[in-house]
């Protein structure tokens, strides 16, 4: 496999935000989610549930409600404005005052027209949905409370609100209340505690479901306003409710953790009606569920504990497939941590400040699998905090350490970094290029002396560095026309071609010196996850959120004969089967066989000169081979060598001394910081 000295990193403090709230499109499978700190992302669920998009967040603004409008986005919060997001510059592009304060719910009639604002002061606000823009259209009866949930009856003619102690119907029309619908506060409850209807579902037969503070999940009449059906299904509240597209299952979500499946049955009693029976709890979170979609054939869930978890539901799926296999997705895509392999620094990315430090060091050497003293401990060297109220989207620290750069929705910022063993210094570059404004991905090149820049329109910005300036070259631009963000950029170790990707799965090679288009991959159907290029070699390497491996020669203009190889053979089903992504790449300096490539629960490193495993080859071999003869050893030997003695990985870069730095974020650790769940008492305790 390869023997490393390897800097166990455990000191970066990522600290993944509680998810808000989920909108799911089901015309283009994207997944919409909103998190405690006001960032969204966009996921599609159409390519391995890959996460394609991040919108960061803005200081004190909060996100408690998203909708769909077509392929348009909208969110609403406390801050009382409804925003829509450009989506190909992954940026706010507009908002709008409700006038009503806090706004608690936000959604849209099925035909995608008009946009129902439940607020604060106790009005519905209807705002017709136009071409760029939104319009205020009326107010429905006033309220005495807040409005906290709301649904759409699928006619688009009904609107369900939700409120403390009552559900109340409107005429969407006239705007006027047509019935007011009690809750009960529940058995015990106290007096003067109110009753929160936290979540409705307008079903089309006039039925109207609520999940309320006092866990009962209630099926109404929405034509004669009355109580059909009462379950309690937590001592708890309940927080989220979402049906299936046919309407014949239902779920909902507690404050205990649990997700709870209702379906629409015939009774079993003489009378042939259906009715809703509840038919099984799943327990996948350790907090409050406080965002639930019920796709055909999944249950996405998401809450305070930050996963978001697609648990498929085995009546509508294959069983025992990688569809059947549940899936938590608990780290993001897009990288926090730069690494300066000339100089040893790492840098870590939070939304609000960025952190360098420099790795420790160890003294003597060991066999494979000890602990080396440490000689030198690792050191904060820099904490830099943002400026403005964006947030961090991007930032880059260069190979030899001496640049810093990060970008927000609004700014660039570069920063000429200068340190010795008593001194450290940082100097900002004032001047920089109008042109860049802002920038969605951030790298160096291999020397330090460019710049590299992700632009609108899948363009890229090179920039010269000098001693104390920043200066404007080229602008890159591909022949295709998209319109998509450049997400990933690799420059190559001569500093001669440049590799960019974008959500639309193109994969375009640059000549930097010459500055212009060098050539463009065949467009795979599935997006790229990770890139980069062999410094020997010059080949690009590509993994692609459906797993898939590629190696295209930039100087041959094609696939290389090992790539056609694997491609002909195909992957080890159990690679296929993994359920997070590949999201970095590097390479052996020692061995230009070995591409070295990770994801979340393990470090791969293929070993090209090595034949590639069938299907029937056992894939896990490390354990295996160590107990064989070297006859034996040689015969089983393949390609994909793979070490899962770290968790949680954010990140695997190779520096220059030829060890590896692994950045691990224990679970576990990330569990202990957040808030202590609901205490539920165990039998016989």
């Amino acid at each position: 496999m390869g023997e490393f000295k390897v800097h166990r990193v455990r000191f970066f403090d990522y600290m993944p935000s509680g998810i808000k709230a989920m909108a799911f499109n089901r015309g283009t499978d994207r997944l919409a989610v909103a998190r405690d700190q006001g960032s969204l992302e966009i996921f599609n669920f159409s390519d391995n549930n890959c996460q394609e998009k991040v919108i960061p967040g803005q200081a004190g603004r909060s996100v408690e409600a998203l909708c769909w409008v077509g392929s348009r986005l909208f969110s609403a919060g406390l801050d009382g404005l409804i925003a829509e997001y450009d989506l190909e510059n992954q940026r706010l592009k507009y908002t709008v005052d409700a006038y009503g304060g806090p706004i608690w719910s936000l959604r849209s009639n099925f035909q995608d027209t008009l946009l129902a604002v439940g607020c604060e002061d106790g009005t519905v606000k209807l705002f017709e949905v136009l071409d760029g823009r939104i319009q205020f259209q009326r107010n429905l009866d006033r309220q005495k409370g807040r409005i906290i949930s709301l649904s759409w009856h699928p006619s688009g003619t009904k609107i369900a609100a939700g409120m403390m102690d009552m559900i109340r119907i409107f005429d969407a029309e006239t705007g006027h209340a047509t019935h007011r619908m009690l809750v009960e506060r529940g058995v015990g409850a106290a007096r003067n505690r109110e009753v929160v209807v936290w979540s409705l579902i307008f079903l089309s037969d006039n039925t109207v479901v609520s999940g309320d503070s006092a866990g009962k999940v209630q099926i109404w009449d929405g034509v004669t306003g009355t109580l059909i059906r009462s379950h309690l299904i937590t001592k708890w509240d309940v927080l989220a409710l979402s049906v299936s597209h046919d309407e014949s299952s239902l779920i909902a979500g507690t404050s205990e953790g649990t997700v709870v499946r209702f379906q629409f049955l015939l009774s079993s009693g003489e009378r042939q009606d259906k009715e809703w029976v509840r038919t099984k709890t799943f327990k996948n979170h350790t907090h409050d569920v406080r965002a639930l979609i019920h796709t055909d054939t999944a249950i996405v869930s998401g809450g305070m504990d930050t996963q978001l978890v697609v648990c498929p539901l085995l009546d509508k799926v294959e069983k025992n497939t990688s569809e059947s296999a549940l899936r938590k997705i608990a780290f993001p895509s897009k990288s926090l941590v730069s690494c300066a392999k000339k100089a040893g620094l790492l840098l870590f990315q939070f939304p609000e400040h960025l952190e360098v430090w420099r790795l420790g060091e160890s003294e003597g050497h060991g066999k494979p699998g000890d602990s080396l003293p440490v000689k030198r401990k690792p050191e904060k060297l820099i904490q830099l905090k943002r400026k403005g109220e964006d947030h961090i989207c991007c930032s880059a620290l260069s190979p030899c350490g001496s640049w810093l750069a990060y970008s927000t929705a609004s700014s660039v910022r570069l920063y000429r970094l200068q340190y010795s063993e008593n001194s450290i210094s940082l100097t900002k570059i004032s001047k920089l290029p109008k042109v860049l404004s802002s920038a969605h991905q951030l790298c160096f090149s291999s020397d330090s002396t460019k710049l590299f820049a992700s632009s609108s329109q899948s363009s890229v910005i090179v920039t010269a560095l000098s001693e104390s300036e920043c200066k404007y070259v080229h602008t890159l631009k591909p022949k295709s026309g998209s319109r998509e963000l450049v997400h990933l950029l690799a420059p190559s170790e001569d500093g001669k071609w440049l590799a960019a990707a974008n959500a639309n799965c193109e994969v375009h090679v640059y000549n930097i010196k010459r500055l212009k288009l060098h050539c463009t991959v065949p467009v795979y159907s599935s997006c790229p996850t990770a890139i980069a290029i062999h410094p020997t070699t010059s080949n690009l390497v590509v993994v692609h959120a459906d797993k898939q491996v590629f190696e295209f020669s930039i100087g041959q203009k094609e696939y290389t004969d090992w790539s056609r190889k694997l491609q002909k053979q195909g992957l080890h089903p159990l690679w296929l089967e993994r359920d997070t992504p590949i999201t970095h790449i590097s390479f052996n300096s020692k061995n230009p066989a070995h591409i070295i490539m990770h994801d979340v629960y393990m470090l791969c490193i293929i070993d090209q000169s090595l034949p590639l495993p069938d299907p029937k080859t056992r894939f896990y071999n490390q354990m295996t081979l160590r107990g064989l003869t070297e006859t034996e050893r040689v015969r089983h030997r393949h390609a994909f060598k793979i070490c899962k003695s770290f968790q949680d990985v954010l990140c695997v870069s190779s520096l220059e001394d030829q060890s590896l730095v692994v950045v691990e974020r224990p679970w576990l650790d990330i569990m202990s910081q957040l808030p202590d769940p609901i205490r539920q008492k165990k039998f016989a305790t």
